[in-house]
């Protein structure tokens, strides 16, 4: 029975790009026929089952090393110095008149990595080591940077407790953060690293899609009926999200094969189109107040975007980088 509910766990997290389609279909049903205001109470729980099992297996320790620098800070350069202003412009352009769901593509791009940066830059043959840094730094710097870039960026149109989204930040990021790394230490100390790694690493994700689903199932079930009465919305939304994730490809290709090695480019182009979904819609739920739902839908968008986006790529590595070098 045990061996059944991991292997179903591990089924929903192998198969993201379907399954949140799936979710955001019930949610949407559900707030058609029912009143989900209760659903708001579950916010908060299940952003922790989101945001803690990735804490669990994040590698902090590799930042310290080196061999990498110059990947790094050409990543954080694209991660923090462009795509946000993109976003930006593209919310400017797309959603005039409507700030919550610019501020959506706006928090999609501002908090860069996640768990999948380091799995499909392993799928495409790239430099993992480098991946693991890059969403290590990209998560912190993203979480910091956050609310200041909301602020300088989209303040003037949102009304924003900034004291407010930095406290939220600290709960959704840096609680989940100690707590993970505590839980590492402690798993490590009673097995031993290769056990952790082989045993109890593999297990948490699947944890963290939970939680993804049910935040994508409320998102959804919030919004279901301004939905329902302008279906043509869901339209408006995906086409910026496309362009902003297509520039990103772009652009992180280009640098990538100009000024890195093979390894260091695929870990490029994973380190900054791969945005951390899950922190931005726990903030943009849990930050905004009842408008932050607007920006729920815009991420809640993004996921299938970007997975399916990255298993497209995985095909294309070799031609745009190179077979991957034989070992002789």
């Amino acid at each position: 029975m045990q061996a059944r509910v991991w292997s179903l766990l591990a089924g929903l997290n192998r198969h993201l790009v379907l399954a949140i389609p799936v979710m955001m279909v019930a949610g949407f049903c559900f707030g058609l026929w029912f009143e989900a205001v209760f659903l708001k109470d579950l916010i908060v729980p299940f952003t922790f089952l989101m945001v803690y099992p990735m804490m669990v297996t994040l590698k902090i320790r590799k930042v310290l090393e080196g061999g990498d620098g110059r990947a790094q800070l050409i990543a954080q350069a694209i991660n923090f110095m462009l795509i946000p202003f993109v976003a930006f412009g593209l919310g400017r352009l797309f959603f005039p008149h409507s700030p919550f769901l610019a501020l959506g593509l706006l928090l999609a791009a501002l908090v860069p990595t996640s768990g999948m940066t380091i799995s499909w830059t392993g799928f495409a043959g790239g430099n993992l080591a480098a991946a693991v840094k890059m969403t290590v730094v990209g998560l912190i710097l993203g979480s910091l940077a956050t609310p200041v870039y909301v602020q300088f960026l989209i303040g003037a149109q949102v009304d924003i407790d900034l004291a407010a989204v930095f406290r939220q930040i600290g709960l959704i990021v840096f609680l989940p953060m100690a707590a993970g790394f505590v839980t590492q230490q402690a798993l490590i100390k009673r097995s031993g690293e290769k056990a952790f790694q082989q045993h109890w690493a593999p297990r948490f994700p699947a944890f963290s899609t939970i939680g993804v689903l049910g935040i994508v199932f409320i998102a959804l079930a919030l919004k279901a009926r301004s939905i329902a009465a302008a279906p043509e919305q869901l339209l408006n939304i995906l086409l910026p999200l496309a362009l902003l994730y297509l520039l990103n490809y772009v652009v992180s290709t280009l640098v990538g094969r100009l000024l890195l090695p093979r390894g260091d480019a695929i870990a490029l182009v994973y380190g900054t189109v791969m945005r951390n979904l899950s922190i931005a819609l726990a903030v943009a739920i849990n930050g905004f107040g009842p408008a932050g739902s607007d920006a729920a839908l815009v991420i809640a968008l993004a996921y299938i975007i970007q997975v399916k986006s990255a298993a497209w790529y995985v095909k294309l590595t070799d031609r745009l980088f190179g077979p991957l070098p034989v070992r002789t």
